[in-house]
């Protein structure tokens, strides 16, 4: 007889040694609801409710009731709870998600009463949302009409997030290629909404979506983490019982499979001045429902096969082939069909059959050729690697865990399917090792004998987007010349109701609803990270005693304060060289097949940062982050000798590559983060640091790169001897530092492999003589105000300034305060007013920099004015006790997030790279849980200095950016073409 627990029956109880967890299956007696709950030792506790919610056209219901749910609910009636969770919670996640044929709603947090707090909240939203029509509006689209002689415009939040999604390139093909692959199910229309269809979607279509699928009997509920396990059950019992079962039709229908292939094309829009725009092409394959836990981790291993490193045989093969700049690929289990996707980005487009041609070809040379053995270990080594860490960065392990635990159990399959893998493991190798052709059966049943394949085209068009512009000009003066005046005057009253009712605050006691902590339940002091400082031949080594399970995290700094500014721009190329040429003694891909068969995988970051709030002074550091079980240190320290030694940087084919694929990707990330691009321009203007990022990373390593393309045929000589010069001058014991993080154990044993990579480096004394300090003191580098043409139809805006010298006494105030505009006034104004997807700002705490930044945002100039009435707002707004409170805590969140033991290292190592202690940091604490109303005021002072001196940048397109020329003066923005 089943056991039944606070009304859950329980279908399954196993422990999953994987991931250390006692694993319980329930369902809800009375709905039907299933609950998944995991028991174990994780601090970072993990809820999620999700619900199967397949749309059927692309109206983006699913998307645009995502984020109406969270906008007040029946227990929380105040306009949006999610900000105001977000505001003042602990959490380490909170947001929402649409996927293709399901929504969910995770949070996380380490605090166990806060963490009910965020669940309470989240299902009181879903299951009880408040609904309005003016809801609806907001977050998906209206009709906007501020006057009987003004034009008609669309608002609405998801219908601008939509057109920046779909200004890219990428974007354009992946929806394309879903659209053909499926044409009879579900995933044939787009979840998250197409501009030119969304505004068809009615509030009553939303409402009967809401009821249809948001039910308990269509929710599959999980919880994970130490907290108490019947307390979950009791929870959602309580919270369950007043609804009683039904049947709901969510089921995700089987795609039928293609007689034979076929071809789609498509466009994206390409900037009026780019003649030399590309194309992308992929080749799609749809797979078959992959129920068995063997094949779904051999498709892992045979992706890792293809394309997994720049070494890898289908990689290879399409970057040698010189038709394109960058790869496109990878196996998704997201779906109920699983699918394969293999292409190119920026080829000619007479070229696609080519690359066609090329992809068959190789997987046919593959299967019936075989894999190589050492690509073949290297794979499995790494797939095998990357699931025995579980290392899921910033992104909670329970939450990383619940998506892959419902690409089965979403479709009434065993949700342990994708849980375990030691088995599956064990069966692999064993089969392999017996001589069993596992890789090359799979690519000959789902890639040579699939008929099912879609190769998608998407070719530049130059006008789609003056194109796009017009014709939703069109639909509108269509909608106004049809109209009646007495329509149109309602019209605008209802604009200007909206906007009412949007700055209408929420009454006191509906935000005292909203659950939160004390004061007091906040620890006063900051974790500490165990650290020891040691010096080895005068390098700072630096260890962290954290439980790794026997991996050890070996992170060895290098100083480029050496390095010009021509050649930070050089430096990501530089990174990958190292990596990716190969040795003296082994070529490239022997080596990336020993890098993969030894470690957890070897990368470089730049680490840069503000000294002592002086904004000429910066840490400046190459970081290379490595990692291997403890039993591989000595291959590991080996390897990175050789890499850092030996490598062959002058290798003109795999340099060429490596530019072209870094620009490639440079140019596919502007559209999508270019409010990163644009802040990051605004403080290259500001401190010596920001100013260094940007070159690294920013829009000048983008026009750098386009150069150093040119510049590796007509001038290679140059090139090779400018990446020389950069290794001679950062590969040194002088300014090098070494960070360590393991387990006892492992630290214990890793002192001899450390000593040997210490004296491989060279000795050499390199003095600073970079030119950075002139640079960003050279005004003629930085407009006040840039702007930078994309063809998109949003923008993306950035305003920023030195606060320096402002009256900023109180760095943890400023930290409060910009919480409370990032979730109050600029959330209100930019993006529940002005339809943006999204308005926030940062503060840096080292350089006392501020900037504003909008993402994907239909305003231009109205932004603007909304940073520069920021001051104002502040001065005429009271804050009261309980609203400082809330902003100290989410503060205190933000300070206190959840880290892995490999991070925990890793920052404690910037804090020293970065001379930051735990004096100034414990300062910062306290000055922030002493924050109060005046300081908030306070700082309103020093942010009024950027009405006049702020420094402004603008990625957006042709029209916004003239349009702003036309309304504030001519050459107020220096425009510049980008793409």
């Amino acid at each position: 007889m089943a056991t039944t627990h606070n009304g859950f029956q329980e279908l399954q109880r196993r422990y999953v040694s994987e991931i250390d967890s006692e694993v319980q299956l329930y369902r809800h007696d009375k709905t039907g609801a299933r609950l998944l709950s995991l028991i174990n030792n994780d601090e970072n506790k993990v809820f999620g409710i999700t619900f199967r919610t397949p749309p059927v056209d692309s109206t983006g219901v699913a998307h645009i009731l995502e984020h109406s749910v969270l906008c007040g609910s029946r227990k929380f009636p105040v306009k949006d709870p999610f900000i105001r969770l977000a505001q003042s919670s602990l959490n380490t996640f909170l947001n929402a998600m649409t996927f293709p044929d399901k929504t969910t709603y995770p949070v996380a947090s380490q605090n166990v009463k806060d963490f009910y707090n965020l669940v309470d909240v989240y299902v009181d939203t879903v299951l009880h949302p408040k609904l309005t029509r003016e809801t609806f509006e907001q977050e998906g689209w209206h009709y906007e009409l501020n006057s009987l002689d003004s034009k008609i415009t669309y608002r609405g939040i998801v219908f601008n997030e939509m057109k920046g999604a779909y200004s890219s390139p990428n974007a354009v093909l992946y929806k394309l290629a879903q659209e053909a692959m499926f044409p009879d199910t579900t995933y044939g229309v787009d979840s998250g909404g197409d501009p030119k269809l969304i505004p068809h979607l009615t509030y009553e279509g939303l409402k009967d979506f809401h009821s249809m699928y948001y039910h308990p009997s269509n929710a599959w509920i999980y919880f994970y983490g130490d907290d108490d396990a019947s307390e979950r059950l009791r929870f959602m019992n309580e919270r369950l019982n007043e609804f009683t079962k039904r049947e709901v039709s969510s089921c995700i229908g089987l795609q039928p499979k293609f007689a034979k292939p076929i071809c789609v094309e498509g466009t994206y829009p390409a900037g009026q001045e780019t003649k030399q725009a590309k194309s992308n092409m992929a080749v799609n394959w749809l797979l078959d429902e992959i129920k068995d836990p063997f094949e779904a981790l051999a498709l892992d291993v045979l992706d890792e096969v293809l394309i997994g490193t720049s070494a890898s045989p289908l990689r290879r093969t399409l970057t040698d082939s010189g038709l394109g700049e960058d790869v496109i690929g990878s196996i998704d289990f997201d779906m109920r069909q699983t699918t394969a996707i293999y292409g190119l980005k920026g080829i000619d487009s007479a070229h696609v059959n080519k690359v066609e041609k090329l992809i068959l070809d190789t997987i046919k040379t593959l299967a019936s050729q075989g894999v190589d053995k050492k690509t073949l270990d290297a794979a499995i080594n790494t797939v095998e690697f990357s699931l025995r860490e579980n290392n899921t960065g910033h992104f909670p392990r329970g939450l990383s865990l619940m998506l892959r635990v419902l690409s089965s159990w979403l479709y009434d399959r065993d949700p342990f399917e994708r849980m375990t893998f030691e088995t599956p493991l064990k069966e692999l190798k064993s089969r392999i090792t017996s001589g069993e052709l596992v890789l090359e059966k799979l690519m000959h049943r789902h890639f040579l004998k699939n008929p099912h394949r879609v190769t998608v085209i998407v070719k530049p068009d130059c006008e789609k987007a003056e194109r796009q512009a017009a014709e939703e000009c069109q639909r509108l003066e269509k909608v106004q010349s049809s109209l009646e005046v007495i329509d149109l005057e309602n019209l605008v009253k209802r604009t200007s109701e909206l906007r009412l009712l949007q700055n209408a605050p929420d009454l006191p006691e509906d935000i005292a609803k909203i659950p939160h902590l004390k004061r007091t339940d906040l620890p006063k002091y900051n974790s500490k990270i165990p650290t020891e400082l040691q010096k080895i031949n005068n390098i700072d080594i630096l260890t962290h005693e954290l439980p790794t399970n026997g991996v050890i995290y070996l992170d060895l700094a290098f100083s480029i304060q050496s390095l010009s500014t021509k050649q930070l721009t050089l430096l990501d190329v530089f990174e990958r060289a190292l990596l990716e040429t190969g040795t003296t003694s082994l070529d490239f891909i022997s080596f990336s097949q020993q890098i993969a068969q030894n470690t957890g995988g070897i990368h470089m970051s730049p680490y840069i940062s503000t000294i002592n709030e002086n904004k000429e002074d910066c840490a400046a550091h190459l970081i290379v982050r490595s990692k291997a079980v403890s039993t591989k240190a000595h291959e590991l320290v080996s390897i990175l000798k050789n890499v850092l030694i030996d490598s062959r940087i002058d290798d003109r084919d795999r340099i060429k590559k490596i530019i072209l694929e870094e620009k490639a990707s440079a140019e596919a990330h502007l559209v999508p983060g270019g409010h990163i691009f644009v802040a990051r321009r605004v403080n290259a203007s500001l401190n010596t640091a920001g100013f260094v990022k940007e070159q690294i990373s920013g829009l000048s390593r983008l026009f750098a790169l386009r150069e150093l393309a040119e510049k590796v045929i007509s001038d290679w000589p140059s090139v090779v001897s400018e990446l020389r010069e950069i290794r001679n001058l950062i590969i040194t014991q002088v300014g090098m530092k070494v960070n360590i993080t393991a387990d006892k154990p492992t630290l214990a044993s890793f002192g001899s492999h450390l000593k040997l990579l210490l004296d491989a480096i060279p000795l050499r004394s390199i003095a600073a003589h970079n030119d950075w300090t002139s640079s960003f003191n050279d005004a003629a580098h930085f407009n006040k105000a840039e702007g930078f043409a994309i063809p998109a139809s949003v923008n993306y805006v950035a305003q920023g300034g030195d606060l320096n010298h402002h009256g900023i006494d109180s760095i943890g105030a400023a930290l409060v305060a910009q919480n409370l505009l990032s979730t109050g006034w600029l959330w209100n104004k930019v993006r529940m007013q002005g339809g943006a997807y999204g308005g926030f700002c940062r503060f840096n705490r080292r350089s006392k920099a501020f900037t504003y930044i909008s993402y994907r945002d239909p305003n231009l100039l109205d932004t603007l004015a909304i940073y520069n009435a920021t001051a104002q707002h502040i001065r005429e707004t009271t804050f009261d006790k309980e609203e400082i409170t809330r902003a100290i805590i989410g503060t205190i969140g933000n300070i206190d997030t959840h880290l892995l033991p490999d991070a925990k290292g890793l920052m404690a190592f910037q804090l020293h790279l970065a001379e930051e202690d735990e004096e100034i940091r414990q300062k910062i604490r306290d000055e922030v849980l002493a924050t109060t109303a005046q300081d908030i005021y306070s700082f309103a002072n020093a942010l009024e200095c950027l009405v006049e001196n702020g420094r402004i940048a603008i990625m957006g397109n042709n029209a916004a950016l003239a349009k702003a020329n036309e309304t504030l003066g001519e050459n107020w923005l220096e425009i510049k073409s980008i793409i």
